[in-house]
C-alpha cells in the first residue's frame, strides 16, 4: 500500500504533469531534437568543433530567449535574436572548413559582423538565463582586452589586433567554441539528459523511499531523510536550487509537522541540497569541466571527490544529532514510512541505470559520456513502468515528454553559462591577465600556501555570490589555480579546493540562494535559516582546508588505505567541531570538542 509520504513525493516530483501545465508540443519536439543531437554525437563519432558547438548554441537559444521570456517585449526580441542567432551559428557550421583555415583571423566585414553579434548574443543569453553578474564579468573582460593596452604598469597588455581578437573568440576555438563549450556539448548535456530521464520516472520516489527506510526511524529521522534523499537526488541533478525545490517539497513539511523549528527545517534542506554539487557522479557539471582543465580522467576525479563528499553529508548528519540536544527531533511516524516491498521496487528505478552507468565505466572501459548514453536508454525503458511495475504506454509518453522538455531546458541554461564563461577564459589566455593575477596572489601571500588559500577562499565566496557555482569555479581556478600549484599543491587538489569554496555562497550570507529558497518554502526569516545552515554545513568551510592538510584523502584510487585513514581522522575531528558548535552542553565541554577536533584534523 502506498504511504502518505510516497503520495506527497509523487505529487512533488511529478509536478507540472497535469494537462494545464503540459508544455506545448513544439517545446517537447525541440527537447527531443536537443536530446537526439547530443546523443547522436556520442554514437556518430568525431564531429568538428566548429560544427557541433555552434549547433549546440543554436539549440540553446529558443529555450532562453523565447520560453523563459517574462514580458511580451522580451518574447518579441527573443524571436528576433533566436532567428538571427540560429542563422549566425549556421554560418559558422556551414563554413567550418574555410574558417578553420583562417586560424581565427577575420578577413571580411560580414564575418566581423557575425562574430561581434555572436559575442553580444552570448552575453545577452547568459543575462536572460541567470541575470547580470556573469555577463557583466565577461563584458569587463572584453573591455580589458580592447582597452587594456592603455593601462599603465604590469596590468596593461601590448594590444590585440581587432580582427584577430574577435576572430579567435568567435570563428576559432579560443572563445565561444572553446574546450569548455566542448565539455558542455559532449559530456554535461549527456548527464543532464540522464538526470532528466531518471527524474521523469520513479527514481525520485525511490530516493525518498530508501532514505525513509534507512533513516526515518532514527532521532531526527525526517531531517536525516532530507540528507540522504538530497545526496541521492543531487548526484543526478547537481543543482542546489532544484534539490531544495524537489526534495524540500516533501521533507520540509514533514519536519514542520513533527515539530522541528522552522529555521532548522529550512537549514537542513538548504545544506543537504547544496551537497549535490560536490557529490559524484555529476557534481553540477563541475566534474567534467575539471576533466578538461586538469587532464585528469573522469574516474579519478570521481574517486578523489567521493570521500570528501561523504564527509560533508556525515557532518550534516552529526549536526542533526547535535541539534537533537536542543530540540525534540522526533523520528517519522511509522504510517508515513514505506513498506520494504515498495522500497525495493522503487529503488530499482535509479539502481538499475546507475549500475549500468558504473559497469560500463569501470568494467566496460568506455568513456563516461558513452556509459551515460547507454544508461539513458535503460532509464527510458523504465519509463514504461510505474512504481508497482505496471506497464503503461500512456504514462510512458507523458514521462518521456517531461524528460525531453526538462532536459532541453536544463541543457540550454547550463550551455548559456559555459559559453559565456568561455569568453572570460579566452580573454585571460589572450591577454595574459590570468598570469598577472596569479603573480599578484603569490606576491600578496608572500609565496606562502595558507595565506594564498585564504585569499582564494575569499575570492570564491565573493564571486560565487554573483555567478553560478560552475562559472565561479572556472573563473577562480583560472586565476588562483596556477598560484596554488606553484606553491606546491597538487593540481587536482587545487581544483577541488576552489570548486568546494565556489559553493560557499549557497549557504553563506549575504547572498545564499539555497537558503533563500528554503526560507521561502518554510515561511521563516532567511537570516535565521542561514545561521543554522552555516552551523550544520560547517564541513563546507573546513573540509577543503582538511583536504590540503591531509592530501591522501583524495588518493582513493591510488592509496585506499591512507585515504580511508584520513577520512576517518577528519570525520572524528568534524564530529567534535560540529558537536562543539551546535550541542547544548557546558561551554568548557563545547570548547574542548572544537579544539580537540581541530587539532586532530590539522595537527596530527
Amino acid at each position: 500500500m502506498q504511504s502518505p509520504l510516497t503520495a506527497v513525493a509523487t505529487d512533488a516530483i511529478q509536478a507540472g504533469s497535469t494537462s494545464s501545465d503540459r508544455p506545448h508540443p513544439a517545446w517537447i519536439a525541440l527537447g527531443a531534437l536537443t536530446c537526439a543531437f547530443h546523443l547522436g554525437l556520442i554514437f556518430y563519432g568525431l564531429t568538428p568543433a566548429l560544427i557541433s558547438r555552434p549547433i549546440h548554441m543554436a539549440l540553446c537559444l529558443p529555450w532562453i530567449l523565447i520560453l523563459m521570456a517574462r514580458t511580451p517585449a522580451q518574447r518579441y526580441t527573443g524571436w528576433v535574436l533566436t532567428l538571427l542567432g540560429v542563422a549566425a551559428c549556421a554560418y559558422i557550421a556551414i563554413n567550418e572548413d574555410a574558417l578553420s583555415n583562417q586560424y581565427g583571423f577575420i578577413d571580411t566585414p560580414l564575418q566581423m559582423t557575425i562574430a561581434v553579434f555572436l559575442i553580444g548574443l552570448a552575453l545577452e543569453v547568459a543575462r536572460r538565463a541567470i541575470g547580470w553578474p556573469l555577463p557583466l564579468v565577461a563584458l569587463l573582460a572584453l573591455l580589458y582586452a580592447i582597452f587594456g593596452e592603455h593601462i599603465p604598469g604590469q596590468f596593461g597588455h601590448p594590444g590585440l589586433p581587432m580582427q584577430s581578437f574577435v576572430g579567435t573568440l568567435a570563428i576559432a576555438e579560443g572563445g565561444l567554441w572553446g574546450s569548455l563549450t566542448g565539455v558542455s556539448v559532449g559530456v554535461v548535456a549527456i548527464f543532464v539528459i540522464f538526470g532528466a530521464v531518471l527524474n521523469a520516472g520513479e527514481a525520485g520516489r525511490g530516493f525518498m523511499n530508501i532514505a525513509s527506510a534507512v533513516a526515518g526511524r532514527l532521532t531526527g529521522g525526517a531531517a536525516k531523510v532530507a540528507v540522504i534523499s538530497s545526496a541521492l537526488m543531487g548526484s543526478i541533478s547537481g543543482s542546489a536550487s532544484a534539490n531544495v525545490a524537489s526534495t524540500g517539497a516533501i521533507t520540509i513539511p514533514t519536519m514542520v509537522r513533527l515539530g522541528y523549528p522552522r529555521s532548522l527545517a529550512g537549514a537542513v534542506e538548504a545544506v543537504a541540497s547544496s551537497g549535490g554539487q560536490i557529490m559524484p557522479p555529476l557534481m553540477g557539471a563541475g566534474a567534467f569541466v575539471m576533466v578538461e582543465l586538469t587532464g585528469t580522467p573522469y574516474t579519478q576525479i570521481m574517486a578523489a571527490a567521493v570521500l570528501p563528499a561523504l564527509l560533508y553529508f556525515a557532518t550534516v548528519w552529526m549536526g542533526i544529532d547535535a541539534y537533537a540536544t536542543r530540540h525534540d527531533l522526533r523520528p517519522m511516524e511509522a504510517e508515513n514510512q514505506p513498506s520494504r516491498a515498495e522500497v525495493l521496487m522503487t529503488s530499482l528505478f535509479f539502481a538499475v541505470p546507475f549500475a549500468v552507468l558504473l559497469e560500463r565505466i569501470f568494467v566496460g572501459g568506455v568513456t563516461p559520456q558513452y556509459a551515460a548514453s547507454t544508461a539513458i536508454f535503460v532509464g527510458v525503458s523504465l519509463l514504461l513502468f510505474n512504481a508497482k511495475l505496471q506497464f503503461s504506454l500512456r504514462s510512458f509518453a507523458t514521462r518521456l515528454a517531461d524528460a525531453v522538455f526538462i532536459a532541453g531546458k536544463q541543457v540550454a541554461v547550463i550551455g548559456s553559462i559555459i559559453i559565456c564563461a568561455s569568453l572570460i577564459i579566452g580573454v585571460l589566455a589572450m591577454t595574459g591577465l590570468g598570469v598577472k593575477l596569479t603573480s599578484t596572489i603569490l606576491s600578496i601571500s608572500n609565496e606562502a600556501l595558507w595565506p594564498a588559500l585564504f585569499l582564494t577562499a575569499i575570492a570564491c565566496l565573493v564571486l560565487g555570490m554573483e555567478v553560478p557555482t560552475t562559472a565561479a569555479y572556472v573563473i577562480c581556478v583560472s586565476v588562483a589555480g596556477p598560484a596554488l600549484t606553484a606553491l606546491g599543491l597538487d593540481p587536482l587538489l587545487a581544483h577541488l579546493f576552489v570548486f568546494w569554496y565556489a559553493l560557499l555562497s549557497t549557504i553563506t550570507p549575504p547572498v545564499c540562494g539555497g537558503v533563500f529558497i528554503a526560507a521561502g518554502m518554510v515561511d521563516e526569516n532567511w537570516l535565521k535559516v542561514a545561521m543554522k545552515a552555516m552551523a550544520l554545513g560547517i564541513g563546507l568551510y573546513i573540509i577543503p582546508l582538511a583536504m590540503v592538510a591531509n592530501p591522501d584523502i583524495i588518493r582513493l584510487a591510488f592509496d585506499p588505505t591512507a585515504a580511508v585513514f584520513d577520512t576517518l581522522k577528519i570525520g572524528i575531528g568534524l564530529a567534535g567541531i560540529s558537536f562543539g558548535v551546535i550541542a547544548k552542553r557546558a561551554a568548557w565541554m563545547r570548547c574542548t570538542a572544537v579544539v580537540m577536533g581541530s587539532l586532530l584534523i590539522f595537527a596530527i
